[in-house]
C-alpha cells in the first residue's frame, strides 16, 4: 500500500500560507520549527504509508496558536490551532473537505503536555515529528530560548541534576528531565524511534559535559 501523496501545487500553497501566517517571535516555535516538523512528518508519513494530505496540513499549521509555556492558556493552544486550521482548509477549494476533521484531530492530539495517545495513524506521525524536535541538539537551543523568555535559571545551583528529587524547580536543565529525556519513550513509529534514540544519547552526553564543567567551576 502506497502513502496518499499530496499534489505538489497544493503542498506549495499550504507552505506559503503557513509561512505568511507565522508571526510568532519565539524562536522555539517559529517557522523553522514548523519546517523541521513538516519535513520529519513527511519522512515518517511515507515510511508508515500515512495519508500525506492530512499529515502535511497538520504539520504546517500545528502551532498556529502558541502561548508562552507559563501562560494560563498554554494548554488550549492545540485546540485553538485546530479550529484555525479547519477554517483555513475549508477556504481552499482544492483541499479534500472530507479530510479536514482528521487534520483537526491530529493537531488536537499533538500536545506534549496533554500526553494524549493518538487514535489515528496520521496523528501518530505528527506527534512523533513534533516530539523529535523536543529532543537532541535543537531541543537544547529551544529549551534555553524559551527559558530565557520566562527568566528561568539555567540550572538549580543547589541541585543542578535533581539528585534530591526537586525536578519542579523552574530551570532549563529541569526541562531535560521533565520533557526532553522522556521523548524517546513516547514515540510511536519505528522510523522515529531510531532517530529519538540517537538524539537522547546526545542529550545525556550534554548533561555529562555540563556536570564536568560545573565541577570544574566549583558549583557542585
Amino acid at each position: 500500500m502506497r502513502p496518499q501523496i499530496m499534489k505538489k501545487s497544493l503542498e506549495e500553497k499550504l507552505i506559503r500560507l503557513a509561512k505568511e501566517r507565522q508571526t510568532i517571535k519565539d524562536p522555539s516555535h517559529d517557522f523553522q520549527h514548523v519546517l523541521r516538523v513538516f519535513n520529519l512528518a513527511v519522512k515518517i508519513g511515507k515510511f508508515v504509508k500515512a495519508d500525506l494530505d492530512i499529515v502535511i496540513s497538520a504539520a504546517l499549521f500545528h502551532d498556529t496558536v502558541v502561548y508562552r509555556k507559563d501562560h494560563p492558556n498554554s494548554r488550549k493552544e492545540a485546540d485553538e490551532s485546530a479550529e484555525v486550521i479547519g477554517k483555513i482548509l475549508s477556504s481552499i477549494g482544492e483541499y479534500p473537505k472530507d479530510k479536514i476533521d482528521r487534520v483537526k484531530i491530529c493537531v488536537k492530539q499533538c500536545s506534549f503536555t496533554k500526553g494524549i495517545i493518538p487514535d489515528l495513524l496520521e496523528a501518530e506521525v505528527l506527534q512523533d515529528a513534533d516530539l523529535l524536535d523536543s529532543t537532541g541538539a535543537v531541543s537544547i537551543m529551544r529549551t534555553f530560548s524559551s527559558g530565557g523568555q520566562m527568566n528561568r535559571h539555567f540550572y538549580n545551583p543547589s541541585n543542578p541534576f535533581f539528585e534530591k528529587n526537586e525536578i519542579n524547580f523552574p530551570s532549563g536543565v529541569g526541562i531535560f528531565y521533565r520533557r526532553l529525556l522522556i521523548v524517546e519513550k513516547r514515540i510511536h513509529t519505528k522510523f522515529a524511534k531510531q532517530i529519538a534514540k540517537r538524539r537522547t544519547e546526545f542529550l545525556k552526553k550534554f548533561l555529562n559535559e555540563l556536570r564536568l564543567e560545573l565541577k570544574e567551576s566549583g558549583i557542585i
